[in-house]
């Protein structure tokens, strides 16, 4: 009798440990894809969730969430006022995509979910190659300004440039810290991914490029000196580019992605310099990517209509310009659908004189405009 009992709790214990086995391997398999999950801060620190310690930590509360990573918050508590340079980054970085792809059948559209681009993240294709390159740039940009302003401790200008100059200039001023916004930012934003497969690698590879590209684009920026500035002498300092040159390169970067596959295991084109070392075109006749190309394993769905499953919201009830045969006019942005045209009273300033000192007056000028949207 006893025997029997043993017996059958040994079968079910049996049966528990497979079910625990198997739940175990499917979750590993159907592992949730937490990339750009830190995002989700442009949605929650303003001033109502930011929290000030004793220390004067600034601290984004989404405890529900746990938007940020163990090394995230770490990275946070060691570097106090960069919360808010990191938020506005990603304000910068989402703006940009916006504008950048204001035209395109996808606009880089967002939403107050934590990934706040939606599925495409889950995805491999170009557009989220320019998602990851732009935030990771917003990342670097916004800190190394920061740095400059004096708004985070454990940063300064960058003074590493003192030393000679030229005939007529010389270093001086307050050089925007890009090498701590750089450094910073790979901490930061890499530490959000996990794995070693293709995806891992391209997400990875694309936020270097973004880094990149605001370190590439710094400009030499001057001040003159002398009698009644006739600039005998010029103190010189570098100087961060406009967020809208970043974006302008970076889409630039886009039209001209790479496609890559995982590179196989003892190829010479897998041990070239070139970062990432695991990365090669998909076509073995292309280069390989350089360290500021923008990289994608995956082709772009077309955007036209709706589809849950991969988080398009199509380009029905878009605006579109008929008389345009690029990406804007209406045939290319409805898909082929068609659209309605309605006319529409548009009220501007015009006529605006200036009156000195120091006013200016204008007047209210109302136009009529036909506008065209997709059906």
């Amino acid at each position: 009798m006893w025997s029997d009992i043993m017996r059958v709790l040994a079968l079910l214990l049996g049966v528990k440990a497979a079910c625990i086995l198997l739940v175990s391997s499917l979750s590993g398999t159907g592992a949730v894809n937490n990339s750009g999950r830190w995002w989700g801060i442009v949605n929650v620190a303003s001033s109502a969730n930011l929290l000030t310690n004793t220390k004067h930590v600034q601290l984004a509360l989404d405890p529900s969430l746990a938007l940020l990573s163990r090394r995230q918050r770490r990275l946070v508590r060691q570097n106090p006022g960069i919360l808010p340079a990191i938020a506005a980054g990603l304000h910068s970085a989402i703006k940009e995509c916006k504008w950048q792809f204001r035209s395109r059948r996808w606009n880089c559209p967002t939403s107050q979910t934590p990934t706040v681009f939606g599925k495409i993240v889950n995805r491999g294709c170009r557009e989220t190659a320019f998602v990851f390159a732009i935030t990771s740039a917003g990342v670097t940009h916004a800190v190394a300004r920061s740095c400059s302003e004096g708004s985070i401790e454990s940063c300064t200008c960058d003074y590493r440039r003192r030393g000679p100059g030229g005939t007529d200039w010389h270093w001086g001023g307050c050089s925007d810290n890009v090498e701590f916004g750089r450094m910073f930012g790979r901490e930061f934003v890499d530490s959000s991914e996990r794995g070693r497969d293709l995806r891992y690698l391209a997400n990875l590879h694309n936020n270097e490029a973004g880094r990149m590209t605001v370190s590439s684009e710094m400009r030499q920026e001057c001040k003159c000196h002398g009698m009644s500035g006739s600039c005998t002498i010029r103190t010189c300092w570098m100087r961060l580019p406009s967020f809208r040159v970043v974006g302008d390169v970076l889409k630039d970067r886009f039209d001209g992605a790479s496609r890559v596959v995982y590179a196989n295991k003892g190829s010479n084109r897998a041990s070239h310099r070139t970062e990432p070392r695991h990365l090669q075109p998909e076509n073995p006749a292309h280069k390989l990517p350089s360290a500021r190309d923008l990289v994608y394993f995956e082709k772009s769905p077309n955007f036209c209509s709706f589809n849950g499953k991969t988080g398009t919201v199509g380009t029905s009830g878009r605006t579109c310009n008929s008389s345009s045969p690029a990406l804007d006019g209406c045939e290319l942005l409805c898909c082929g659908r068609g659209y309605k045209s309605h006319i529409e009273k548009v009220t501007e300033r015009c006529h605006c004189t200036f009156h000195w000192c120091c006013h200016v007056s204008c007047l209210n000028c109302t136009s009529t405009q036909t506008l065209h949207q997709c059906l």
